[in-house]
């Protein structure tokens, strides 16, 4: 079957249908954004790095002075350091761009779909994408998962405009693309490449020659879009550059292959130092459930049975299509992101998190669209109204477990259910008397597949999120610790007080207040300083919160998970020396993935020094030592 192109000039309803959910997503992912402060505060302590100086904004650094990056590379924090410099350190400065590019994803979505499969398919494709929950989650937060899911969807749509037409041009763009999302969040930006790849050198119009050679010149593009700034890293003196964190040999190379790359997919045998700590626990044990287990589901699976249906029984029926067929070639665009990536996080043993998932959420978005348009078109056929139907129910079933698994308003889980079997009764009924059911079917199709999902995710605006873990839903729960190692536990904002938390108490520049930020006589001793940097702290987690708490720069000893070698004893002894460093806090603590191989040796042999050379006194509650003040 070969769908027609409906990329022809928009009709006033269709402009006003997309202007809606366009403006719906907007208001739903802007909607009391400044509730959860500063999110991320690991991320949010870079914004403002940036915003105060343009070699920490350039480099992703997470103080202003310049010790050591966060462990991702810089792109979202560009986004996030130039907001931060132009609106000021604010909490709706630093999660602004994030919603924002949660609407540009939708807008995105519905354009790629659009193309090949009408407005009406391009519509349902956009609206669950901007309702799946993890997506409400993370177009409101300050991690780098927001504009990694708008680079491979505007990569996505690149795909399909050069697909069509065999165009070189557009098929570069989706390497320069890519590429950014390579400076983004490194390696899972490449989870598409296969799907993307196949796509054109399947069905693209014109010969094998120029399929191949487009493909090049795209791959070409994408070596140097990412290319560009490692070069930069690597021929930049190590000795005026912050340390790359999360590598173990300061280069961005060691970072991507390791930390970052095998270390999150094989564990610790990946990168003994790195990402491979064996956090799988965060999603679940490793195996073909774990998108539809406890960790992962409600975050992303209430539409991924309906998902896999539509993508088999729609290769199934264009299976003997001619090459170009674009019902089979959206399946492969689409389908194979969905499973190269759904496949490689439910077997990763390394480090991975619930969020991650938001990869998933253009995709099975896109399937389900597509999937129902396309078989709509089959209505005639009694298979094709089964499935549609099977679609429908299997949506409402599974919707019916995940809510109860929640236990969060029972009776919508039994509305969705009800709304399912009436949709699937009306859409198996013979092509005579569908005619006369269809808006019953469509109508109660819509409730019972976006419902509970809908409902769900509209919930998470409702609550603040915060940490390095979080999760969509009602219950506002948030993960350890500020960065995005992992590690840690999960808690609900209540359970603050208990670890000294002041979630309630606004932190200067906007965000909140946690940790080592409460302590107002500390914050007001680090303002008052005047060098390089105010302190030092053994973690990540509570760097960045001194940091946002006072404006001040503040050096994260050992980095996020606290085994960077960075800086070494004899570093911060020069430092020292030089009057680079007012205090040491003691205390602190990792970033929340500790123990990921490091010993800490360097943080710890740093922290003996500075008790065996200067005097402990207590500021507030914490205990500091003045490195210009020996014993």
């Amino acid at each position: 079957m070969t769908t027609t192109a409906a990329h022809r000039t928009r009709s006033a309803p269709e402009r006003t249908s997309l202007g809606l959910l366009l403006v719906a997503t907007a208001t739903l992912y802007l909607w009391n954004l400044s509730e959860s402060g500063w999110g991320n505060s690991f991320y949010a302590a870079a914004a403002q790095a940036g915003a105060q100086s343009w070699k920490a904004w350039l480099f992703g650094s997470l103080d202003a002075g310049n010790a050591i990056t966060v462990d991702k590379p810089p792109a979202a924090m560009w986004v996030m350091g130039l907001s931060a410099r132009i609106f000021g350190v604010n909490s709706w400065a630093i999660l602004a761009p994030q919603a924002l590019m949660g609407v540009a994803s939708v807008w995105l979505l519905y354009l790629a779909v659009k193309r090949w499969f009408g407005h009406v398919a391009g519509l349902l494709a956009g609206a669950a994408l901007a309702l799946t929950p993890v997506a409400v989650l993370m177009f409101r937060y300050d991690n780098p998962d927001a504009l990694l899911v708008l680079l491979m969807t505007a990569a996505a749509y690149t795909t399909v405009r050069a697909t069509e037409t065999a165009s070189g041009k557009w098929l570069v763009w989706t390497g320069v693309l890519l590429g950014f999302g390579f400076l983004t969040k490194m390696m899972q930006a490449f989870l598409v490449l296969p799907a993307f790849a196949l796509v054109y050198l399947v069905a693209a119009p014109t010969t094998p020659g120029k399929r191949i050679k487009h493909l090049l010149l795209a791959g070409l593009a994408l070596v140097v879009s990412a290319g560009w700034f490692i070069a930069l890293v690597s021929l930049w003196p190590a000795s005026s550059r912050p340390y790359i964190a999360g590598s173990t040999n300061n280069t961005l190379w060691e970072l991507a292959l390791g930390y970052n790359g095998l270390g999150r997919i094989l564990g610790g045998s990946g990168n003994g130092g790195g990402g491979g700590g064996g956090n799988t626990g965060f999603g679940g044990a490793t195996g073909i459930g774990r998108l539809f287990g406890t960790s992962m589901g409600t975050e992303i699976s209430w539409l991924l049975p309906a998902a896999l249906i539509a993508m088999v029984a729609v290769l199934a029926v264009t299976w003997t299509a001619p090459r170009t067929d674009r019902a089979r070639a959206g399946m492969l665009l689409w389908g194979g992101w969905l499973l190269v990536t759904g496949v490689t996080f439910s077997y990763m043993s390394g480090t991975i998190h619930p969020y991650y998932t938001v990869a998933l959420a253009p995709p099975i978005a896109a399937v389900a669209g597509i999937g129902a348009r396309v078989l709509w078109l089959y209505r005639a056929e009694t298979w094709a109204r089964i499935v549609l139907a099977g679609m429908v129910l299997a949506t409402a079933g599974w919707g019916f477990v995940l809510l109860g698994r929640t236990g969060w308003m029972p009776e919508l889980r039994w509305a969705a259910l009800a709304a399912g079997t009436v949709a699937a009764i009306a859409l198996i009924a013979p092509a005579a008397q569908l005619r006369r059911l269809a808006v019953i079917g469509v109508v109660a199709g819509l409730l019972s597949t976006g419902l509970g999902s809908a409902a769900y995710a509209t919930a998470t605006v409702g609550v603040a999120h915060t940490g390095s873990i979080p999760s969509s839903g009602p219950s506002g729960t948030s993960g350890m610790g500020g960065g995005p190692g992992g590690g840690g536990f999960s808690r609900t904002d209540n359970e603050s007080s208990s670890r000294g938390e002041a979630p309630s108490s606004p932190a200067p520049g906007g965000g909140r207040g946690g940790g080592s930020s409460s302590n107002s006589e500390l914050t007001a001793l680090l303002k008052a300083s005047t060098t390089r940097w105010s302190a030092a702290v053994s973690g990540a987690t509570s760097a960045a919160d001194l940091e946002l708490a006072s404006g001040t720069a503040v050096i994260a000893l050992g980095g996020w998970n606290g085994s960077d070698p960075s800086p070494t004893l004899a570093e911060f002894q020069a430092s020292v020396a030089a009057g680079d460093i007012r205090y040491f806090v003691s205390g602190g603590g990792m970033g929340g993935g500790g123990g990921q191989g490091g010993t800490a040796t360097e943080s710890s042999q740093i922290a003996t020094w500075v008790a065996t050379t200067y005097t402990a006194t207590t500021v507030g509650g914490s205990t500091i030592y003045d490195l210009t003040v020996t014993k």
